[in-house]
């Protein structure tokens, strides 16, 4: 064909069409062939289910396996990985998990910034882990589930952190936060069908917003250092005051012996004052003789010198110089 010489151009015939269109025919038909058997099987991996939809209608669930079905746009097949623990990030990204995990830059600010039950503001980040239990649920029955899904969590959790202290929120009710908002959270999931069973939630952080870090910090200080003073002030008292009053429960004790050592006594020399008078009304001269005796067995050895003398000797005073002292 001379393209240069339009005169010289013949068009081809009916019979050059027909028969350049029977040589491609069968290649064509093999190719539709191929492509329709290549959409009538698939294969579902160990850790999903498919979902058989015939003309947009749900038909059946299928196993793993290799299955055969019509070829699209009769039926297709829509794998949900049943068995793979699933998750959402809310207030971060994760872009490069692993040892070293790298996060977004971006900010997401709008998901973790709260408002706590005492008028203050925290940034919440946390990770909600979750299993898809009914795939029919979950692809039917709520429209764009994931999405859904992920509003629910904001909802909810923004919901219990508006009812806790920003203390709570921070330090020691986190663990309390986790366990409300997976339970409510399950709840709403059952509530609107989603086919999801949420299997844990976990706060990866919670912090003040960064303008007012400084500011936070510093009441954390005053608070540590309230809390310390009184905490050293309590060890102070436990150390004091049991002290005190075991000395006074000590001393108590000492007082009401003694109180009882002299009851005892004062009873006792009372008695024995009875027996002697007991004893001297019955014998008079004998009782006076033997106090005598005991009375000098006991002043005798007291004294250092002894003279002893016949009364009726007069004038040997002078003579003893009494009052000189003699050595033992």
């Amino acid at each position: 064909m001379d393209l240069k010489n339009p005169a010289n151009f013949n068009p081809p015939d009916g019979k050059q069409i027909k028969k350049q269109f029977r040589s491609a025919l069968p290649i064509v038909i093999l190719f539709l062939v191929g492509v329709i058997l290549w959409n009538c099987w698939y294969t579902v991996e160990p850790e999903e289910v498919g979902l058989v939809l015939r003309f947009g209608k749900f038909q059946k669930e299928t196993q793993p396996g290799l299955h055969f079905k019509f070829p699209y746009p009769i039926e297709q097949v829509i794998k949900i990985p049943v068995q793979r623990q699933l998750k959402e990030e809310f207030g971060f990204r994760t872009e490069v998990p692993g040892v070293r995990t790298r996060y977004s830059q971006k900010n997401f600010e709008h998901e973790s910034l709260m408002l706590t039950g005492d008028l203050n503001v925290a940034v919440v980040e946390w990770i909600t882990q979750y299993r898809i239990r009914n795939p029919y649920f979950y692809l039917f029955k709520v429209k764009n589930p994931r999405q859904t899904f992920r509003d629910m969590n904001e909802a909810i959790m923004r919901e219990v952190v508006g009812d806790k202290t920003v203390t709570e929120v921070l330090t020691v009710g986190r663990q309390e936060i986790a366990d409300e908002v997976k339970k409510k959270l399950q709840e709403l999931c059952n509530q609107y069908k989603t086919g999801i069973v949420v299997e844990q939630i976990v706060l990866q952080d919670a912090n003040p917003p960064d303008p007012v870090k400084p500011s936070f910090n510093e009441v954390n200080q005053a608070q540590q250092e309230k809390e310390r003073m009184i905490n050293d002030a309590w060890a102070e008292y436990n150390k004091v005051i049991p002290r005190a009053k075991g000395q006074a429960l000590q001393t108590i004790q000492e007082a009401k012996g003694y109180a009882a050592d002299r009851i005892n006594r004062a009873k006792g020399d009372a008695l024995f004052f009875e027996q002697i008078l007991k004893a001297y009304k019955e014998a008079p001269q004998v009782t006076r003789t033997r106090i005598f005796l005991e009375t000098m067995e006991e002043i005798y050895p007291r004294f250092q010198r002894k003279v002893i003398v016949d009364e009726k000797v007069k004038g040997l005073i002078p003579f003893l110089n009494i009052d000189k002292k003699v050595k033992p």
